[in-house]
């Protein structure tokens, strides 16, 4: 039971025809304009659960952003605005969910319109607040292509620009002077961290208050010892083939015996319900002729995605789980302790009780608070 409660951990972890340029040709145009401009839009819903209706409009878009080697690309997301007869401006939240696996299908865009997106309810009580919330697919999620999970210079670009398309799509209602939140634990926990880290270079003008991050993984390469072989190997051999896939000289291919190739092909095709059961208890040795991770290039790239070298240029609300068993507590105190050094404002908070996945539920209106108080133009307090 403890061994099935804690995989279950791990997984609780129309035809574009009216849009204009089509999908088909989004791929090829991503070069053609700014970081952040609109591809496509379509009318889309936001159910929290399947059949449970909201207050919300919603829209499937697509909009250009940058890969992690800095190559333009597009990405989809979700835009939803209450309908809560609020004709002023309103905060928009950039949010980045955590891991729901390497599928198209587990996008959370794919999820919206079905109520099966995971972390909708904790999206939904952001929209409660008469808040805007984009909803990023990361790169490769729900577009041609593989989706680079743990590359986090792409997930923090995917969700800045996010921003921007949201500010740029017209039946949003928002406007350049939109005030705007950060937001997301885990996998979404890194992509929001890197993008507190490049907001000041990459996409000054947006009118960031705060950023809420949790559960951060904040150096990849210290959660390989964590999870080889463990109920959570699944996440390893999910992130090396992201990595693979946001830098492709690195060939993961070239290591794996047959059984790794054909983990990491059932991976690209399902989420992370799914993933992480075939996945667990697998080690680097028992599907490798080689370990990649032992290697300079690999030990390289996974490098570039290390947080703590660069101190945002806002307030950041950071927090961790104790007991955290899939991301240690010490990778978050690290990074607190990184960005402190570098004159950041940060307000750490440490969960007591809990772990993964019980962090992003109980700390979500707490974080939600947070941001308000920033929204409302309150003074942050660090506690570096």
């Amino acid at each position: 039971m403890r061994v099935r409660t804690r995989v279950l951990a791990c997984v609780a972890a129309l035809a574009l025809s009216s849009a204009t340029p089509t999908l088909a040709t989004a791929s090829a145009e991503a070069g053609n304009g700014r970081p952040g401009d609109l591809v496509s839009t379509e009318p889309s819903a936001f159910h929290p659960l399947p059949g449970r209706p909201t207050a919300t409009k919603a829209w499937k878009i697509h909009y250009r952003s940058t890969s992690a080697t800095g190559a333009p690309n597009v990405v989809s997301g979700t835009v939803i605005v209450p309908q809560d007869g609020r004709t002023g401006p309103r905060p928009l939240i950039t949010y980045a969910v955590g891991t729901v696996g390497l599928g198209d299908s587990c996008a959370p865009s794919a999820g919206f319109p079905n109520g099966t997106t995971m972390e909708a309810n904790l999206i939904q009580q952001l929209t409660w607040r008469g808040w805007a919330v984009v909803v990023t697919d990361s790169e490769g999620l729900g577009t041609p292509g593989e989706h680079t999970y743990t590359a986090g210079p792409s997930a923090g670009h995917a969700m800045l620009d996010a921003a921007r398309a949201a500010i740029r799509l017209p039946e949003a209602g928002l406007g350049a002077d939109t005030p705007i939140g950060i937001m997301g634990y885990s996998q979404g926990g890194q992509a929001s961290s890197w993008a507190a880290e490049l907001h000041s270079s990459y996409a000054p003008e947006l009118k960031v208050k705060g950023t809420a991050t949790g559960g951060v993984p904040a150096q990849l390469a210290k959660l390989a010892p964590v999870h080889d072989g463990s109920y959570g190997s699944g996440l390893l051999f999910m992130a090396a083939a992201g990595q693979d896939a946001a830098y492709p000289e690195l060939k993961l291919d070239s290591y794996l015996n047959a059984a790794g190739k054909a983990l990491i092909g059932f991976f690209r095709n399902n989420c992370v319900a799914v993933d992480t059961t075939v996945g667990s208890f697998k080690r680097i040795s028992d599907l490798t002729v080689k370990n990649p991770l032992e290697t300079p290039e690999w030990q390289a790239r996974l490098a570039e995605s290390d947080l703590g070298r660069k101190a945002p240029d806002h307030p950041v609300y950071l927090y961790h789980a104790l007991a955290d068993e899939l991301i240690p507590y010490s990778l978050g105190s690290g990074l607190r302790k990184d960005w402190c050094a570098r004159g950041a404002e940060v307000n750490w908070r440490t969960i007591v009780l809990g772990e993964h996945i019980s962090g992003v539920i109980t700390e979500s209106p707490r974080a939600a608070d947070w941001l308000a108080d920033r929204f409302a133009g309150k003074p942050a307090s660090g506690n570096c």
